[in-house]
């Protein structure tokens, strides 16, 4: 699996902190950081989170996690991009749903609001799940996908 990490300047040591775990984790196959490098870089987060939300609609990551203050506007960033699905997650159930329900791609964590043995923590979990596409909810995503797809036009 290749995931991208993103995050501006309030989310950058979470940011790193997850690059690391991933980059340990025997599952994942790169980590691509398209984030800021420091506390110190101002780029604002919708540079981030729609250049990273880009590489995984070009087929160029799989999955990807962005940091930003609460994570709200990293999240909204990425779901301006066609064909992507990302969602604030600060407890393991949203996580697990994230993927299981609604096949995101992407999960956002806010700096401000989660501690970073919690994320660490999501972060190992989520990148275990994957989507039944014969799920219950797969009726359900193929509508979000197919409205996506219709609006596009």
């Amino acid at each position: 699996m290749r995931v991208v990490v993103a995050a501006d300047n309030a989310g950058v040591d979470l940011k790193n902190l997850v690059r690391d775990q991933l980059r340990a984790d025997e599952r994942v196959s790169e980590v691509i950081d398209l984030g800021a490098a420091s506390v110190d870089d101002d780029t604002a987060y919708p540079h981030f989170g729609l250049a990273a939300a880009e590489k995984i609609a070009n087929g160029e990551a799989d999955r990807g996690i962005l940091v930003c203050g609460t994570g709200i506007g990293m999240a909204i960033s990425a779901n301006k991009v066609t064909g992507i699905r990302a969602t604030v997650a600060h407890d393991s159930y949203s996580a697990e749903r994230s993927i299981k329900s609604n096949n995101c791609q992407i999960i956002t964590f806010g700096a401000r609001v989660i501690g970073p043995e919690l994320a660490k923590k999501i972060t190992h979990e989520w990148i275990g799940y994957t989507f039944d596409p014969t799920s219950a909810s797969a009726a359900k995503v193929a509508r979000i996908t197919e409205y996506e797809t219709q609006a596009a036009c």
